[in-house]
């Protein structure tokens, strides 16, 4: 395989990261700033108030974006086989 094969599949590799990460990580943070800003205009500082938002907003996330996460890994998948079966070694 040449250099330039593997530099595109670790760059569609990283893309892929990116797109599947970044809308549960990014609502995970805007979930845990939310509550603490709450809790800083409250005074109430309990370390587990932001556990449970933060992991019922990642779970609701997952339940509608699952489809679109699953396309973009099978595709991704598939031309990586197809890449691997076509490539001269």
């Amino acid at each position: 395989m040449n250099q330039g094969l593997i530099l595109s599949i670790v760059n569609q590799a990283m893309y892929e990261i990116l797109v599947l990460s970044v809308p549960l990580l990014g609502a995970a943070m805007v979930v845990g700033l939310v509550i603490s800003i709450f809790q800083a205009t409250t005074s109430i500082q309990e370390q587990t108030l932001t556990f449970v938002p933060k992991i019922v907003i990642v779970i609701i996330i997952l339940m509608v974006a699952g489809p679109f996460f699953m396309n973009s890994m099978i595709d991704f998948t598939k031309n990586l086989f197809n890449l691997m079966a076509t490539a001269k070694l």
